[in-house]
């Protein structure tokens, strides 16, 4: 079960009330720094940007590939470890906006994680330290430290001690 808080909306869906529930500059000026991080090639710049415009907490030498897509409502929710890559055109998202509710939740990112591109991370999830997460995997539960997960819905594909005795 992920990680997340409900908060139950009435009437029109939960979208409708999104600026009840996150001031209207902050997306705007989130969507702006996001759009320019996600095209910039340099490393560096995408860090200062995330860490000083969108709070988030990023490790040292993580790298974000071009077009990743942080959530624009709460990336302050995004942790990202040290040495992480994050591949290409990959997503996450810290809130689900529903029909009856919308639901936060932190995603927790450990260090020396490999997430391949066009992955889609869901609120309130943990990827453990170590772990792979092959391309195109929607990340809607935990992944163990050291664990080699794909698929959607994702599964695990080798354990720790699995992927140790392939090396």
């Amino acid at each position: 079960m992920r990680r997340t808080t409900r908060y139950p909306v009435t009437g029109a869906n939960s979208l409708w009330h999104v600026y009840k529930t996150v001031p209207f500059w902050k997306v705007v000026k989130n969507f702006i720094v996001i759009q320019l991080a996600r095209y910039t090639p340099f490393l560096q710049m995408k860090h200062w940007l995330y860490r000083t415009f969108l709070r988030m907490d990023i490790g040292s030498e993580t790298s974000f590939a071009l077009m990743v897509m942080l959530d624009i409502m709460f990336p302050e929710k995004i942790k990202v470890g040290r040495n992480t890559v994050i591949g290409y055109n990959t997503t996450i998202l810290a809130h689900e906006y529903l029909i009856k509710e919308y639901r936060l939740g932190e995603v927790i990112i450990g260090d020396e994680v490999m997430i391949g591109a066009n992955t889609t991370i869901l609120p309130g999830v943990i990827i453990g330290d170590g772990a792979i997460v092959s391309a195109g995997t929607l990340v809607h539960k935990d992944v163990p430290a050291g664990a080699f997960v794909g698929g959607n819905p994702m599964r695990v594909i080798y354990t720790k001690e699995e992927m140790e005795q392939r090396v």
